[in-house]
């Protein structure tokens, strides 16, 4: 007579049987659909099946960065605050960030500088917690306007109200030059940051708005005392062509050359090591590559290219997700952190 242990094995073998039909007949019906075509392989690196084990997110290496110890090279950049969405957003993200130990900039604070009203889309540490780089944002027109007026006070005040780390300083001459409301510099951007730099006392980021940055203004940002340099590259959000969005038509087909101009995150890796090797005085030793980074290869690829100690960031991909229920998002930040441990251990850089 069978037991109930023979019986509970009879059908755990029949379950396991047709999992396996099932799969073998899967297989058969795509195998034709499953193959990679010539030139289509991605060449940024050697593929090493033989090495390690399957990793698990745990297995992703600590990392110091802007002296905090963050568990991935993942940084959230800068997103959106005074709008009805938000506070969802931003309290999605600041959660992730916290649950996963990543990093977060925000969007810009300008409302903040002079009302509370906006307080709760900002007042992320409660969510966050302290072990997380968190920073504050502002614009370069916003800093040279407290500056004529005696009133950078009012941004020591913001840092400390948001218990935030440090501030970034976003660059954007296309993006003020095409806002029907934007503002025109009176003086250069490394004036600016200069002044700011000799004022606070807490940790400067210094940042594009998506269309990156030449070897000229990164060699002068190099040369600066900040805690670290944001890519912002072209590839993401382009706010010149944003802006050119809101235009006219006549307009837009007058300035549209201008949102096709600036680099990319690989080429401003490129111009970041080669300046390492010039006879300059660099300052700056921590990084943040953003800007068209679509994925967590594009993100390890980019890393382990840097010569310095660098993250990736992403906007528009956590935006995406950050809308809805935490819960959509977690998927997303689960995804991209398990993709970074199969990639350290089966990939690496072709040099």
């Amino acid at each position: 007579m069978d037991t109930i242990e023979d019986k509970t094995s009879e059908l755990l073998n029949k379950e396991q049987d047709n999992v396996a039909s099932s799969r073998k007949k899967d297989h058969i019906e795509m195998a034709f659909q499953s193959q990679i075509a010539d030139g289509t392989l991605d060449q940024r690196f050697y593929y090493e099946p033989i090495l390690a084990g399957h990793p698990t997110i745990e297995d992703l290496p600590n990392i110091d960065f802007l002296g905090k110890k963050m568990k991935a090279p993942l940084w959230i950049s800068s997103m959106t605050g005074g709008t009805k969405e938000a506070l969802t957003i931003n309290h999605n993200l600041a959660k992730a960030c916290g649950d996963y130990g990543l990093g977060m900039g925000l969007g810009s604070c300008r409302a903040l500088l002079y009302s509370d009203d906006r307080l709760a889309d900002f007042d992320l540490r409660p969510i966050l917690g302290d072990d997380c780089p968190f920073y504050a944002n502002l614009g370069v027109a916003q800093l040279e306007e407290l500056i004529e007026k005696n009133g950078l006070h009012l941004v020591n005040e913001m840092i400390s109200k948001l218990r935030a780390d440090g501030l970034i300083i976003h660059v954007n001459p296309f993006q003020e030059w095409l806002q029907p409301e934007g503002d025109h510099f009176k003086k250069s951007p490394i004036d600016i940051i200069q002044e700011c730099l000799a004022y606070f006392d807490f940790p400067i980021i210094v940042k594009e708005v998506g269309q990156g940055m030449g070897p000229k203004s990164l060699a002068a940002l190099m040369e600066l005392p900040l805690a670290a340099i944001d890519f912002a590259a072209s590839g993401g959000t382009n706010f010149a062509m944003l802006e050119l969005l809101r235009a006219s038509e006549a307009e837009r087909k007058h300035y549209l050359p201008l949102a096709h101009q600036g680099h990319s995150a690989e080429e401003m890796v490129g111009f970041v090591n080669d300046l390492s090797s010039k006879n300059i005085q660099i300052k700056c030793q921590e990084y943040i590559i953003s800007g068209g980074v679509r994925s967590f290869l594009d993100g390890y690829y980019l890393t382990n290219s840097l010569r310095y100690h660098s993250v990736y960031g992403q906007a528009s991909a956590f935006l995406k997700h950050a809308r809805g229920s935490y819960e959509e998002l977690q998927s997303y930040v689960e995804a991209q952190l398990e993709g970074l441990a199969i990639a350290n251990a089966y990939l690496t850089l072709r040099k």
